[in-house]
C-alpha cells in the first residue's frame, strides 16, 4: 500500500518481497529507505524572500544520477475535495502527484474558516488514484478543531475503531500509505493534554496499539512534529523500539524560515544517525507539510523545497495548508493555474533520472535526464540579475542542442497565470568537454525558470518509454541494475492479498491521440516457467499478460512482452498487477523494467 519508489541494493536482486480554526501563528510501500543524493548547501538561517543577487552560475551534471525521478514534493496537505473541480483530474494530472496527506474518514475538521468538512481521504481515494498518487490519512483531523477538541480516551478510541473499521470496509480503495496518528504533539499534546491525558509517548502507544486492534497491516506514520528536534527525535524513536510501535514512515515538517528547506539535508542527517545509534533500518521519510505562509506563493521557493528534497532521500513532501482546500495549496484559483502551477508541472514534466545540481548562492534547481526520452529538464530560480546555467555531459544529445527558455510570473495564488512565458528558443553547440552555458538575463528572484534541452533533431514528439521506477509503485521494491534501461527496475511485485497489500505498478501515460497502441512491457522472469500478470487501464477490465522465462536471471531485464491497449487521446492510467482490487492474482513472479508505447 505503500509507494516504494527509490533503492538501490544490487544488479541482480533475487529476493522477493512496499487545520485549522483557531491555530497560532498558521491557520491551516514492502518499505525500503531512499538513495541519499548529494548534499551541496549547509544548513543555516536564510531570510524567507528570495536573494536580490547576480553573476552566479548554476551547475547541472548530467552524468551524475542522484535518484529515479519520483516527483518527491508534488503532493499536498488537503490538496483535493470531493467536487470535479478541487481540483479537476486535468490539472492534476501534468503534476504527477506523489503523495497526499488527508483527513480521515468521517472528519469535522473546520480548516481555515471552512463551514462543513472537506477532503475525506475515502471520499477522494478515486481521484487520487486516478492522478496516479498515494495518501496518509491524518486520524485527529477527525475533530472539529485545531489544537484540537480532545474529549476523553474512551472518545479517541471509539473514533479509532470507527476510522479505521471505515477503511477496512473500503475494499476497492488501494492508496491509504499510512495513518497518521496525531498532527504536530510537540505543541498540541505536549503543554495541552500531557498534564491529564499522559505523556505523548504513552499517546502515541496506546494509540499505536487501538489501530493494531482493527489493521495490522497498513503503516503508521509519525510522530508529526512541527518542526525536527534532534532530543525530541531521539527519545521517541527510542521509546518506539522499546514498545514495538516504530513508525513504519518518519514524518515531520519543514515550515519556518530556520526549518524551512535550508535545514532539510541536516535533518534527515541526523535522523539516520539516530536509526543507526539505535540499530533500526533507515525507514522512509516524509515532510507532510512544507513552505511557510511567506513562502508558498513564492515559485522560485517551490523550487529550493524539491532540490532540496531530492537531494536528501526524501520519500514524499507534501504543501502546507495554509489557506484554501482543494486548490493543490494555492497552485490552482478557481481551477486555473497560478504563477507557482508552472513550477510543479516542469518539475511533473521531469522523467528518467534526477541529476547532480550544484547551486550557487541563492540560485538553485533540480534536474532530470532521460535518455530514452532525449531531454534534460531543469527546473530553477532564486536570483535576480544576470545568471548563467552550466549544464555539463550533454553531448549525448549530439553536437547541437536546442535550448527552450521560460518563466512563470511573479504572482501568488490568487492571480491566474494562463501559461507559461517563453523567453527564448536557440541552439546551442556543444563545447569539446560536453557542456553548453545558458544566460540567463534579468532573472526576478520570485519566479521560477525552465530550461529545456533536447536535441536539433531526432527527439520524439511525444514519451513513448516510461520507466517503472518512476511509475507509481505500490506494495513493491525499486532496484538498481545497470542492466535495466534507466539503471534502475521494480521487482518483489508479488502480493496478492487485500487491498492493503496488493502488489501492482501504475503508469500514467499521456498520448497524442486516441487510437489501439502496441504496448512492449520490458521484463524479468526467472522462474523457469511463465509468470502472469493483470493488466487494467482508465477502470476497464482486466486481461492478463503473460511473461515466459528469461534466462538472464533476476535483475536483468531482456524479455518484452506486446499487447495491444486502447487509449484515449491526453492522460491514461495503466496498471500492470499481481493483485488488484476485481483481479484474480497473477501467477509466479516477474520485474518490470519499463513499458514503450507506438
Amino acid at each position: 500500500m505503500f509507494r516504494q519508489r527509490h533503492q538501490a541494493p544490487s544488479d541482480a536482486e533475487q529476493e522477493f518481497g512496499r487545520p485549522a480554526l483557531g491555530r497560532p501563528h498558521r491557520l491551516r510501500r514492502a518499505i525500503t529507505h531512499a538513495t541519499i543524493g548529494l548534499a551541496v548547501i549547509a544548513a543555516g538561517s536564510m531570510a524567507a524572500t528570495p536573494a536580490q543577487a547576480a553573476g552566479n552560475t548554476l551547475t547541472v551534471n548530467v552524468g551524475k544520477t542522484v535518484r529515479p525521478v519520483t516527483h518527491v514534493a508534488a503532493g499536498g496537505l488537503y490538496g483535493v475535495d470531493e467536487g470535479e473541480t478541487t481540483p479537476s483530474l486535468s490539472r492534476l494530472y501534468p503534476l504527477r502527484p506523489n503523495t497526499f496527506t488527508q483527513p480521515p474518514p468521517g472528519t469535522q475538521q473546520l480548516g481555515n474558516g471552512a463551514t462543513t468538512p472537506c477532503c475525506d481521504g475515502l471520499k477522494v481515494a478515486d481521484k487520487i488514484t486516478k492522478a496516479g498518487a498515494q495518501q496518509y490519512l491524518r486520524l485527529p483531523d477527525i475533530f472539529s478543531r485545531f489544537p484540537y477538541n480532545w474529549v476523553s480516551w474512551s472518545d479517541w478510541e471509539s473514533k479509532i475503531g470507527t476510522m479505521i473499521k471505515a477503511r477496512m470496509d473500503a475494499k476497492s480503495t488501494t492508496n491509504i500509505a499510512g495513518y497518521e496518528i496525531w498532527n504536530e504533539p510537540d505543541w498540541t499534546w505536549e503543554g495541552q493534554l500531557d498534564d491529564t491525558e499522559g505523556t505523548f509517548h504513552d499517546m502515541w502507544t496506546r494509540s499505536y496499539r487501538a489501530i493494531r486492534a482493527v489493521d495490522t497491516k497498513t503503516p503508521i506514520v509519525g510522530p508529526g512534529t512541527a518542526s525536527y528536534n534532534h532530543n525530541w527525535m531521539y527519545a521517541f524513536m527510542q521509546h518506539a523500539k522499546a514498545t514495538n510501535t516504530l513508525p513504519g514512515v518518519a514524518v515531520w515538517h519543514q515550515l519556518g524560515t530556520n526549518s524551512g528547506w535550508q535545514t532539510v539535508k541536516a535533518n534527515i542527517d541526523d535522523f539516520r544517525a539516530i536509526e543507526t545509534s539505535l540499530g533500526l533500518p533507515h525507514r522512509p521519510v516524509s515532510i507532510n507539510e512544507y513552505g511557510s505562509t511567506s513562502q508558498v506563493d513564492q515559485p522560485s521557493v517551490a523550487v529550493h523545497y524539491m532540490a532540496e528534497f531530492e537531494r536528501a532521500g526524501v520519500h514524499d513532501a507534501e504543501r502546507a495548508y495554509w489557506y484554501e482546500a482543494g486548490t493543490m495549496n494555492g497552485l490552482l484559483y478557481n481551477n486555473q493555474p497560478t504563477a507557482s502551477y508552472w513550477a510543479y508541472k516542469w518539475y511533473g514534466d521531469q522523467s528518467g533520472n534526477i541529476v547532480e545540481t550544484v547551486p550557487q548562492s541563492w540560485l538553485d534547481g533540480v534536474g532530470s535526464y532521460d535518455a530514452a526520452r532525449k531531454q534534460v529538464n531543469v527546473v530553477f530560480g532564486g536570483d535576480s540579475g544576470d545568471n548563467k546555467v552550466k549544464i555539463n555531459g550533454v553531448g549525448a544529445l549530439g553536437s547541437q542542442v536546442s535550448v527552450k527558455l521560460s518563466r512563470t510570473n511573479n504572482t501568488g495564488r490568487h492571480t491566474n497565470q494562463a501559461a507559461p512565458v517563453t523567453v527564448s528558443t536557440a541552439n546551442y553547440t556543444v563545447a569539446a568537454d560536453g557542456s553548453i552555458t545558458v544566460p540567463v538575463s534579468g532573472m526576478d528572484a520570485v519566479m521560477a525558470y525552465q530550461l529545456l534541452v533536447t536535441p536539433t533533431s531526432g527527439a520524439p514528439a511525444w514519451q513513448q518509454t516510461y520507466e517503472a521506477e518512476n511509475a507509481t509503485v505500490v506494495n513493491a521494491g525499486t532496484f538498481s541494475s545497470t542492466s535495466a534501461s534507466n539503471g534502475s527496475y521494480v521487482g518483489r511485485i508479488d502480493n496478492t492479498g487485500d487491498m492493503r497489500d496488493q502488489s501492482f505498478v501504475d503508469f500514467l501515460v499521456e498520448v497524442p491521440s486516441a487510437r489501439t497502441y502496441t504496448m512492449t512491457i520490458k521484463y524479468a522472469n526467472a522462474t523457469g516457467t511463465n509468470a502472469t500478470q493483470g493488466l487494467a487501464y482508465n477502470g476497464g477490465a482486466w486481461s492478463t499478460v503473460t511473461y515466459p522465462p528469461t534466462s538472464s536471471g533476476w535483475g536483468k531485464p531482456t524479455g518484452t512482452a506486446t499487447v495491444d491497449v486502447n487509449l484515449r487521446a491526453g492522460y491514461n492510467t495503466i496498471r500492470l498487477a499481481k493483485g488488484s482490487p476485481y483481479f484474480a492474482g497473477g501467477v509466479g513472479y516477474a520485474e518490470l523494467d519499463n513499458i514503450t508505447l507506438q
